[in-house]
């Protein structure tokens, strides 16, 4: 079933208002105050918490599999791990992981 139109629109409203809210919050009230440096501290880890998040579906379920996993992208995340903290870099880490990805699935 097909919700009306007008509902799609003031679903996408309120995702849009409440985006907006939350970015606001740390934009713009905390945006001109000097955080704690405990804050500042446990905002660094941000990124290391998120992307493993939505990255890892990616690699465990794959839609191009059915959600089953296969080796291509077992081994390309197993590479990107490796070089990652090897390295320390993402960029190094990432063109390792599309290289290895690459040539699991071309074989």
């Amino acid at each position: 079933m097909i919700p009306p139109e007008s509902t799609v629109w003031i679903i996408i409203a309120a995702i849009g208002l409440g985006s907006w809210v939350l970015r606001y919050s740390f934009m713009g009230l905390l945006g001109g105050r000097v955080l704690p440096a405990w804050v500042l501290r446990h905002l660094r880890y941000t990124a290391v918490a998120i992307i493993p998040g939505l990255i890892a579906p990616i690699v465990l379920f794959p839609p191009a599999t059915g959600g089953v996993p296969d080796a291509p992208r077992l081994i390309a995340g197993c590479v990107v791990l490796a070089v990652g903290i090897a390295t320390g870099k993402i960029f190094p880490a990432l063109v390792a992981g599309v290289a290895a990805l690459a040539v699991g699935l071309s074989i």
